[in-house]
C-alpha cells in the first residue's frame, strides 16, 4: 500500500479518497484558470481588465522605443545637415579631424530628408499612442511601418553612395554625417523590431490594446524628448556661435552635458563661454531627472515582476513543504485521539514513509470520527475542505500555547522569505547594473578599438582605458575620439553608458557602500564615538548572559524596595512592547473593558511606530496580541475560541496569499488600520447598549 497498490481485502474508498485529495484541488485550480492556447490570435478589447503577462513586452519595450526613437531622429538630423564625403587636407593626409566636406548628390539629400520625415512621423504616432489620441491598433502599426521606411531609405542611400559615388581613396573618406546615417538606420531598425514584439504579445492576447503607463513612466518619455531637444538645439546654437560643423557641435554638447570634458573642443569666444553657463546647468538637470526616472522605472519593473515572482516562488515552495508536513502530523494526531475517545480510528495506511512525505487515509471516515461535522452544516463544503477542517479541529484541542508555537514556525518561515527577498532585491539590481556596465565597457572598447586604430593606432587596452575614463566622467583628455566614425559612436555609446554608470553607483549605495557605512559606524561605536545602548545590543546576542544580569538586577531592585518599605514584585505596565506567548494566552481571561484599555494603548504604540525608519517589524507574539485585540470587538468569547480552533490564533496563513507580510503597506499601517476598526466597532457596540461578550447585529 505504501507503493500505491491496494490489497485484495481493502475497500476502494480508501484509494479513491487518497487519490481524490490532491486531484480535486488541481482540478479546481485548472477549472478556475482559463487555459490560453499558444500561438493563437486573440485580440483583447481596450477595457479588458483580465490578468496580463509578457510584462517586458507590454511595458519595457514601448518605453525603450520611446527613448531610442528621438535619439535616431537626432542622428538623422546630423546626417541630413552634414555632407557624407570629405576631402583630406593635403598638409595632414589621413587625419579625419582636418578633412573638409564637399556637396552630396541631390538625390541623396532628398531621400535623406524623406527618411527624417518618416522618422519624425513615426515618433509622433507613437506619442499619440501613449496619450491615447489614436487607437493602438492604428498608431503602432503606422509607427512600425514609418520607421521601417526610414530604415530602408537610409540603407538604400548608404548602399547607393558606396556603389555609385564613393569617396576616392586615399584623398577622400566618409564623413561623420555618413556614420550618423548608419547609426540612425540601426536605431530605427531596432526600434521597429522590438515594437513588433509588442504587437505580437497583443495579437496573442497577453495584454489589451493600450499602454498602462504610470506618472513616472510618462515623465520619463517627456524628459527623454526634452533632453534630445536640448542636445540638438544646443548643437545648432554652438555651431552658429563657434563656426563649427553641426556634428562637431553635437559632439561638444554631448561631452559638456555628460561632464566628461576631454578638452578637444571648447568655446573660443565670450559668447560661447557665456552660453555654457545656462546650457550646461540645464542639460545636467534634465539628464539627472532622466537618469532618476530610468532607475525608478527599472526598480518598478523589478519590484512588480522580478521580485514578486521571487517572493511567490519562495512562498509557494515553503507552503507546499510545510503543508505536507502539517498534513501528516494532523492525520496521525487525529488517529491517536480517535482511539482515546474509543471511536473508530481514522484508517491510516500500513506504510508511512517520512522520506516521501505521503500518507493514505479515508476522508469520509475521518469526518465521521470527528464530533464536529462541518461538512454537514454546510453542504457546499467539499470533502477536501471538510477533511482539512476536521484535522484542524481535532488537533486544536491541545493547549493554546502549543498552537501558538506551531504557528510561530510558519511566521518565522515567512520572515526568512522577507529577509531573503530584501537581500535578493538589492543584490539582483546591483548584479544587473554591473553586468550592463561590464558589457558597455568591454563591447564599447571593441568599437573604439576598431574606429580609432587607423587614426590613432589605438590598442584594445588603450580603448579599455579610454572607455573607463569616459564612464567615470574623468576625461583626462589624453585620449579622445578623432576619427569620423569614432565621434558618432561616442555620442550614442556615452548617452547609454554614463547613465548606466550612474545607476550602478546608486545601486552600490544600497549594498556595498551601505555595508561599508555600517562598518564605519560600528567601528566608531566601539572606539571614539560610543553610543548609548551598545552593551545592551551585545548582551541580547547572548541571552544566557542577559538573563543572568537581569535576575541580578531584579534581586537588587527588590532589596532596595524592601528597604524603602515598598512591596516586592514587578511594576505594572500598560502593555509590554514585546509580550511572551504566555502573556498573549492570558488575554482570554480579560473582559471586554480590560481589552478595550489594551486596545487604546496598542493604537498609541502603533501610531508611534509609523515614525520608525526603517519601518517597524513586529514579532509573532505582538501579531498574536494585536489579532486578539482586533477580534474581541467583533466576536464573542465562544466565537473567538471557535475561530481559533478553525483558523488558528490569527485569521490568515503567514505563508498564504492573504498574509499581511506581503501586503503593499507597512506592518504598522496594516495593524493600525485594523486596530482602529476594532475600536470603532467597540464604541458602536457600547453606544447601542450591547452587553459584553455579545456581537452587535449590524457588524
Amino acid at each position: 500500500m505504501g507503493t500505491g497498490e491496494s490489497s485484495p481485502g481493502s475497500s476502494d474508498n480508501t484509494d479513491a479518497s487518497t487519490s481524490t485529495l490532491p486531484r480535486s484541488r488541481s482540478e479546481s485550480l485548472t477549472a478556475a484558470i482559463p487555459v490560453k492556447q499558444k500561438w493563437k490570435f486573440y485580440l483583447r478589447p481596450d477595457d479588458d481588465d483580465q490578468p496580463q503577462d509578457w510584462w517586458f513586452c507590454s511595458t519595457a519595450i514601448p518605453l525603450l522605443a520611446a527613448t531610442t526613437g528621438p535619439l535616431a531622429n537626432v542622428m538623422s538630423i546630423a546626417a541630413l545637415v552634414t555632407s557624407w564625403r570629405n576631402n583630406y587636407d593635403p598638409a595632414n593626409p589621413g587625419i579625419d579631424a582636418d578633412s573638409i566636406g564637399f556637396p552630396d548628390p541631390r538625390w541623396c539629400l532628398g531621400l535623406n530628408g524623406a527618411s527624417l520625415a518618416c522618422g519624425f512621423a513615426g515618433n509622433i504616432f507613437l506619442l499619440f499612442n501613449f496619450t491615447r489620441r489614436i487607437r493602438y491598433i492604428v498608431a503602432l502599426p503606422v509607427t512600425i511601418i514609418l520607421w521601417y521606411f526610414a530604415t530602408g531609405i537610409l540603407i538604400a542611400i548608404t548602399a547607393s553612395m558606396d556603389e555609385y559615388v564613393p569617396p576616392h581613396r586615399p584623398e577622400q573618406t566618409y564623413s561623420q554625417g555618413f556614420w550618423h546615417a548608419v547609426i540612425a538606420a540601426i536605431l530605427y531598425l531596432v526600434s521597429s523590431m522590438i515594437l513588433m514584439l509588442n504587437m505580437l504579445g497583443y495579437f496573442l492576447g497577453h495584454y489589451p490594446q493600450h499602454f498602462e503607463l504610470s506618472d513616472d513612466q510618462r515623465n520619463l518619455i517627456l524628459q527623454t524628448m526634452m533632453f534630445f531637444f536640448w542636445l540638438a538645439g544646443g548643437a545648432a546654437v554652438f555651431a552658429k556661435v563657434e563656426g563649427w560643423s553641426y556634428v562637431d557641435s553635437l559632439y561638444f554638447c554631448d561631452v559638456t552635458v555628460l561632464t566628461v570634458g576631454f578638452g578637444d573642443f571648447y568655446p573660443t569666444n565670450d559668447v560661447g563661454r557665456g552660453l555654457v553657463f545656462p546650457y550646461s546647468v540645464g542639460g545636467i538637470i534634465i539628464l539627472g531627472l532622466m537618469v532618476s526616472s530610468i532607475r525608478g522605472f527599472a526598480q518598478e519593473l523589478g519590484s512588480t515582476h522580478v521580485v514578486k515572482s521571487h517572493v511567490e516562488k519562495q512562498r509557494t515552495h515553503t507552503l507546499q513543504r510545510t503543508a505536507t508536513t502539517d498534513f501528516e502530523y494532523e492525520a496521525l494526531k487525529a488517529h491517536a485521539l480517535a482511539k482515546l475517545r474509543h471511536k473508530s480510528p481514522v484508517p491510516i495506511s500500513e506504510s508511512f514513509d517520512l522520506t516521501k512525505r505521503t500518507i493514505n487515509f479515508d476522508v469520509e471516515k475521518a469526518i465521521a470520527a470527528s464530533p464536529h461535522e462541518s461538512h454537514q452544516k454546510n453542504p457546499k463544503v467539499g470533502p477536501v475542505t471538510a477533511s482539512l477542517r476536521v484535522l484542524r479541529r481535532v488537533g486544536s484541542r491541545q493547549p493554546k500555547i502549543l498552537l501558538m508555537r506551531q504557528e510561530k514556525d510558519r511566521f518565522d518561515a515567512m520572515r526568512k522569505i522577507q529577509y531573503d527577498t530584501h537581500k535578493f532585491k538589492r543584490y539582483s539590481a546591483l548584479t544587473m547594473s554591473f553586468i550592463a556596465f561590464g558589457l558597455l565597457w568591454c563591447v564599447g572598447a571593441v568599437g573604439f578599438w576598431g574606429a580609432e586604430s587607423k587614426s590613432q593606432g589605438l590598442s584594445y587596452f588603450e580603448a579599455l582605458y579610454f572607455c573607463y575614463v569616459s564612464l567615470l566622467t574623468i576625461g583626462y583628455g589624453d585620449l579622445s575620439p578623432k576619427s569620423n566614425a569614432g565621434k558618432p559612436l561616442f555620442i550614442v555609446w556615452s548617452l547609454i553608458a554614463v547613465p548606466t554608470m550612474t545607476i550602478l553607483i546608486s545601486d552600490m549605495g544600497d549594498t556595498v557602500i551601505a555595508s561599508f557605512k555600517r562598518g564605519t559606524f560600528k567601528l566608531a561605536d566601539w572606539t571614539v564615538l560610543p553610543k548609548a545602548g551598545l552593551w545592551r545590543e551585545l548582551l541580547e546576542k547572548y541571552p544566557w548572559l542577559l538573563l543572568w544580569l537581569q535576575k541580578k538586577s531584579q534581586k537588587a531592585a527588590e532589596k532596595r524596595r524592601l528597604a524603602a518599605g515598598m512591596p516586592v514584585g514587578p511594576e505594572e505596565d500598560g502593555m509590554d512592547p514585546a509580550p511572551t506567548m504566555e502573556q498573549v494566552s492570558e488575554l482570554d481571561n480579560l473582559d471586554d473593558q480590560a481589552l478595550a484599555g489594551k486596545l487604546a494603548i496598542a493604537i498609541r504604540h502603533t501610531a508611534n511606530h509609523l515614525k520608525d525608519d526603517p519601518p517597524r517589524i513586529y514579532c509573532y507574539e505582538e501579531w498574536a496580541e494585536y489579532t486578539r485585540l482586533i477580534r474581541f470587538s467583533r466576536l464573542s468569547k465562544e466565537e473567538i475560541e471557535e475561530a481559533e480552533e478553525e483558523q488558528g490564533i490569527v485569521e490568515w496563513d503567514w505563508i498564504g496569499e492573504d498574509s499581511p507580510m506581503i501586503a503593499d503597506s507597512t506592518e504598522s499601517e496594516w495593524v493600525l488600520d485594523r486596530l482602529c476598526e476594532s475600536l470603532n466597532r467597540y464604541m458602536r457596540k457600547q453606544g447601542m447598549g450591547v452587553s459584553a461578550g455579545d456581537k452587535p447585529k449590524d457588524v
